[in-house]
């Protein structure tokens, strides 16, 4: 049996790693200050929700739908101004806390390809 994205990245503590990386890379790196004022100035919620999501959308337990429901991920990001500009934002933050946790090439590019395909989905505007 194959396994799936949540058990080759490690489980549970490696997702939660993982987007503690990023956030704090987001909330540090002037490069990605383009995404960061999209969020709250306590980004704990933020944080969370991701987790969460991760947890399920890599193929381990669905957290996020179990406490909130379907993601509806592209509704729930209308209110944001979201175009090139922050989605490549997004992808480059996410790209370097991979790179941060060592989490291998093969696994990074086979998650930054399906990354983009929803980043992409998720924009809203031009440019």
């Amino acid at each position: 049996m194959l396994e799936s994205p949540y058990e080759l990245l490690g489980g549970d503590s490696a997702v939660r790693q993982l987007v503690d990386r990023f956030y704090d890379l987001m909330d540090t790196v002037p490069t990605y200050a383009v995404i960061r004022t999209l969020h709250p100035a306590d980004m704990t919620g933020s944080r969370e929700k991701l987790y969460l999501f991760l947890s399920g959308w890599l193929g381990g337990p669905p957290l996020y739908a179990e406490k909130f429901g379907h993601p509806m991920l592209r509704a729930r990001h209308l209110p944001f101004a979201i175009g090139i500009a922050e989605r490549d934002a997004w992808l480059a933050c996410m790209r370097q806390a991979m790179n941060d946790c060592v989490i291998t090439a093969d696994l990074q590019a086979s998650l930054l390809d399906s990354m983009f395909k929803t980043a992409d989905w998720m924009r809203n505007k031009e440019g």
